[in-house]
């Protein structure tokens, strides 16, 4: 794998850092800026929006510049909005600068999605794929756990500052070791790729990866109130347990990296049952802690197997006609499902069914997820028999 990669790696370390460390710091910034908790949630929502918005508009934008200046430029202003955020005693220009950060960090999640799959052949790209998705879930294991830390050993705002920290380097090497390719194709216009869209095969896959991260962040969301009031283990295990989810879904990511471009649909049927049986296990079998530590490293394996592998499919799905929108469609995709997620599994616990019950739900919607790929694949084969049937020749008939 090319340097340039585990660079990109690290920058997306430190944004998904910022993207999930604000579940520890939210009752301590509500405190010292003056605010309810429910608005400082706000902080969170806003952020999400700005993901799944800001991935398509920013890619646009950065399309007319190099792949280098892009990625410099946005990382470089999540890292002076971190800055901003950690000196900043007002909550309106806090919450802002989070939806800045969120616009930079889908602009530069979609460029480097792309630019990581061209800087290797096509037989490399599920592994260069789980490269970048490593610094995710290494932000799960390392970094959240880390930010929480700093945040109750010196406050919420050193939290921000690591962030800012963290994107130096990476800033810097960048600038410096990522190929220096020209402009992409989308200064041709917008209305090209957006067609993209209008077509099945690409929509399905994107579907898919939104169900996919749809399941996985509603029984991951509300983890702790699973290992608390249904297993009954202390709140002391919820960070260790959050950490395990986090390890094996780096576990998940290196196994995805390694079968994904040789064997993606049978990592997809495997990871996809297993995900939803995973889910459904959990669910009957929440009182037990032994069963709970076990399911939760299982779990994270699975899930992100499924979506690093997924997300492969979708870019490549998606790259061959819209090259410079393919990464940004993918992420708006998985920022849809995130957002969609924890909404359901909050409707779910509202409506009085516990908290199992949205561990129920991210078994439905892995099982829907898996049954929407399966009949788009069914549905492709078919397709592609009629059209060899179509354009075979006619036999030729011999003279008797």
């Amino acid at each position: 794998m090319p340097f340039a990669l585990y660079l990109l790696g690290l920058a997306v370390f430190a944004q998904g850092t910022s993207e999930f460390m604000l579940s520890g710091l939210l009752p301590d910034i509500a405190q010292d800026l003056g605010v309810s908790i429910p608005l400082a949630g706000s902080l969170t929502s806003a952020f999400a929006v700005g993901m799944i918005v800001g991935a398509p508009l920013t890619a646009l934008l950065a399309s007319r510049w190099s792949r280098r200046t892009a990625l410099t430029v946005l990382l470089g202003t999540f890292l002076l909005v971190h800055v901003l955020g950690a000196l900043t005693p007002d909550f309106g220009v806090l919450l802002a600068g989070r939806v800045v950060a969120a616009l930079a960090n889908a602009g530069f999640l979609a460029v480097a999605l792309v630019a990581a799959t061209d800087m290797v052949g096509p037989e490399a790209r599920g592994r260069a794929t789980a490269v970048l998705l490593g610094g995710t879930t290494l932000a799960c294991v390392v970094g959240v756990p880390g930010g929480a830390l700093l945040g109750h050993l010196w406050g919420w705002r050193t939290a921000f500052w690591a962030v800012a920290l963290l994107s130096v380097p990476a800033l810097v090497a960048i600038a410096r070791a990522v190929p220096n390719t020209g402009p992409g194709p989308a200064v041709r216009g917008a209305r090209p790729e957006l067609r993209l869209l209008r077509r099945p095969r690409p929509l399905v896959t994107l579907l898919v990866c939104a169900l996919a991260n749809g399941a996985m962040f509603c029984g991951f969301t509300y983890l702790a109130p699973v290992v608390t009031d249904v297993t009954g283990l202390a709140s002391g295990w919820v960070p260790a347990l959050l950490a395990l989810f986090g390890a094996g879904s780096f576990a998940g990511v290196v196994l995805a990296g390694r079968l994904a471009d040789a064997r993606p649909l049978a990592l997809v049927a495997g990871c996809g049952t297993g995900a939803a049986a995973g889910w459904s296990l959990f669910a009957l079998t929440a009182g037990n802690a032994a069963a709970t530590v076990a399911l939760v490293v299982l779990l994270g394996a699975l899930s992100f197997a499924l979506g690093s592998t997924l997300i492969t499919r979708a870019l490549r799905a998606a790259a061959a006609e819209a090259p410079t929108l393919a990464g940004a469609f993918v992420v708006s995709a998985l920022n849809i499902g995130a957002a969609v997620g924890p909404w359901l599994g909050a409707a779910v616990i509202g409506a009085g069914h516990g908290y199992r019950a949205p561990l129920w739900t991210s078994a439905l919607l892995t099982a829907l997820a898996l049954a929407t790929a399966a009949a788009a694949t069914v549905a492709g084969a078919r397709a592609a028999r009629r059209r060899t049937a179509t354009e075979e020749p006619p036999a030729v008939r011999t003279p008797t």
